[in-house]
């Protein structure tokens, strides 16, 4: 059976920030992201930097952890978060400043007028300043991912996402690092719910990446092998 949200006229929607170590970019973000008149909940993961401070001077919410525990804890706390307040949607941008917040209306629209349970931002439409290992791991992952999902997200480590409370109140997310992105697709999948993509802006600087390519693929790997074998995903249509 096909889950299918209850669309609202607008939708009350919150946007996640997980941050570690984004004193360089997280007030720019916090900035861009007001114009669109949207709560702002700040997970900070432990930073050795001043980026707790800096949220706090911005006055939006925050959560601390005060070791590094991994994005995807960081995600999970921030959902149950959200839950609680009664966020009908929630919206998750990384905090080093590669989302640009003018997409952010591209979300809520098809959001606001679709039954799909998540949308996934797609930056694999115009790579030329993607680094080409990311090209190469984030084609892999998206290919391996659509086939087990049985739906088509051409860029499925992509954290800019919008995860409507059906999803998140019907999905269990077990993993505390990056392996989460690939995990909430195919558990919302395996719920029933669809997922579509919509072209977003990224911008690509010289920031030190939190990904490791070795580690985080074999966790990636890890948790395909531990969580996929007994999933059986509805086929989309076209």
């Amino acid at each position: 059976m096909v889950h299918v949200p209850q669309i609202l006229g607008r939708m009350k929607t919150a946007v996640i920030i997980p941050t570690y170590n984004e004193s360089a970019s997280i007030r720019i973000l916090i900035e861009g992201v007001r114009t669109h008149k949207l709560d702002i909940i700040v997970i900070d993961d432990g930073s050795t930097d001043k980026t707790f401070q800096t949220a706090q001077e911005c006055s939006v919410d925050i959560v601390r952890y005060e070791c590094n525990l991994g994005k995807g804890a960081s995600l999970i706390k921030g959902f149950t978060y959200a839950l609680e307040k009664g966020y009908d949607a929630i919206l998750t941008m990384d905090g080093d400043g590669q989302h640009k917040p003018e997409d952010i209306p591209t979300f809520l629209s098809a959001a606001e007028s679709s039954s799909c349970g998540i949308i996934i931002g797609n930056r694999m439409s115009n790579v030329d300043n993607m680094p080409r290992l990311r090209i190469i791991t984030n084609t892999f992952m998206s290919w391996v991912i659509s086939r087990i999902t049985k739906q088509p997200v051409p860029d499925t480590q992509c954290g800019f996402r919008l995860i409507k409370k059906e999803v998140l109140k019907k999905i269990k997310l077990r993993t505390r690092n990056f392996e989460i992105e690939s995990e909430m697709l195919i558990e919302a999948s395996k719920a029933g719910f669809k997922i579509v993509s919509v072209p977003i802006k990224t911008v690509y600087n010289n920031e030190r990446s939190h990904i490791n390519p070795v580690r985080d693929t074999i966790r990636f790997f890890k948790y395909l092998i531990d969580r996929t074998k007994q999933i059986k995903p509805r086929k989309w249509k076209k």
